[in-house]
């Protein structure tokens, strides 16, 4: 059911003023139970990779809400289901991952969970690992206690299968097991801990209704699924994507300034409601500041670039980014010493492959002289060094319509708009 009714418990009503809830099993019996007392509830993160990023950004935010008004939070980490790979919605099977990699990935979003979540209170969240469980199951076991819950009729009739059957590639029965793994969770987790609610994105639905159910058949219990909205920007674009690459959470994979200048690129029309769901800032205050115009909404921008760092990073790295974007692209601290180049801002108005602009700003001659310092790691903009050859450059990469370019130490040009 579409999550639309005035509920009393004071979670759901922050994460509904929030804008962070978009389906719920049973809205009514799940505000029953947050009335009652504290609740455990969790959400899984499958190791894919070695730490999480902006994408997982909604998600975490709903666990530290849940934090937040006394209830306790599990952060389960699929070191078991990140052997077969979640197919929700995606156009083909997840490239299988070595169990060396898995053990290295489990680590660092074991440290990307610690930087926004609080594991030292009295309702500190837990870390658990699919793998404790589901590495000891029997397979035979598993078939008679759980299989034969499972109606492959229904299975089938879940959207994000619907979808993979539909393409070229299908699906297989490796990955038709990552819902009945997903379900056996749940399960074990209202076992062990007595979580009553799965929390995870709305391409979750199909596998958290599953979990919902096995536990109703086989422990007569009564359990809740929560779902985010998929997030986009208002020019339709998917929340977290990047023309130069992921947008990770780790300082060691992502710089804090790039962490921090992402939200402050944010669309005009996205401030408001970027501002309730990915910051602490009370709901007043974000529909204040995303009401802003003109000249005022890139203020409401640097707030809100700030405080999400502040969530992720901590606030003292969070206030380093503003003062590092206030002084260089505000105070032009090189702009005295560094030679100019005006470029028309039509070039960038779908963007530009930075190795074109190298061209452009003639700090190269030839699109393969440029592509070839980009690989060797020679070129940056805005200080940063660039990886991606094609990256493509917009106008949001621009603050007061200046850029900064750099080839090696010595080759630096300021880039402008005109």
């Amino acid at each position: 059911m579409t999550f639309d009714f005035s509920p009393r418990s004071a979670f759901l009503q922050e994460a509904q003023a929030r804008g962070m809830v978009f389906q719920c099993t049973d809205a009514e019996g799940l505000d029953g139970a947050l009335m009652e007392g504290p609740v455990t509830a969790y959400i899984g993160f499958d190791p894919t990779a070695d730490s999480l990023h902006i994408g997982n950004a909604l998600s975490i935010m709903m666990l530290r809400l849940l934090q937040k008004h006394g209830h306790r939070p599990i952060a389960l980490m699929g070191g078991g289901t990140a052997r077969i790979g979640d197919p929700s919605f995606r156009d083909e099977a997840r490239s299988l991952i070595s169990a060396e990699t898995i053990t290295h990935n489990l680590a660092g979003i074991e440290a990307s969970l610690r930087q926004f979540l609080n594991f030292d209170d009295h309702n500190s969240t837990i870390l658990v690992n699919n793998a404790d469980w589901l590495e000891r199951l029997s397979y035979l076991d598993l078939l008679q206690d759980v299989g034969v819950q499972f109606s492959v009729s229904r299975m089938l009739s879940f959207e994000s299968v619907k979808q993979r059957l539909d393409r070229e590639q299908g699906l297989t029965f490796l990955e038709f097991n990552y819902s009945i793994l997903q379900a056996y969770d749940f399960r074990e987790l209202y076992r062990r801990h007595d979580a009553i609610l799965q929390m995870g994105g709305s391409d979750q639905w199909g596998n958290i209704v599953s979990g919902i159910d096995l536990a109703r058949r086989t422990d007569n219990a009564r359990l809740y699924g929560l779902t985010t909205p998929l997030v986009t920007t208002s020019s339709g674009a998917k929340m977290g994507k990047s023309a130069k690459g992921a947008l990770w959470v780790r300082s060691e994979k992502l710089p804090v300034f790039d962490y921090w200048q992402f939200w402050r690129n944010t669309e005009d029309a996205d401030v408001g409601r970027f501002l309730k769901m990915f910051t602490d800032l009370p709901v007043e205050e974000c529909e204040r500041l995303g009401r802003l115009e003109g000249a005022e909404i890139n203020e409401a921008k640097k707030i809100l670039a700030t405080e999400a760092t502040a969530i992720c990073h901590g606030r003292k790295a969070a206030e380093e980014a503003a003062l590092t974007a206030l002084t260089v692209f505000e105070r032009g601290s090189f702009q005295a010493a560094l030679p100019e180049k005006e470029l028309s801002e039509k070039l960038f108005s779908e963007g530009l492959p930075v190795f074109r602009l190298l061209n452009e700003a003639e700090l190269t001659t030839s699109g393969g002289e440029a592509r070839r310092l980009i690989r060797g790691g020679g070129a940056k903009l805005n200080d940063q060094v660039i990886t991606d050859e094609n990256w493509i450059v917009t106008k949001s990469d621009f603050q007061n319509n200046t850029l900064k370019l750099s080839l090696g130490k010595k080759k630096h040009i300021l880039i402008r708009l005109i």
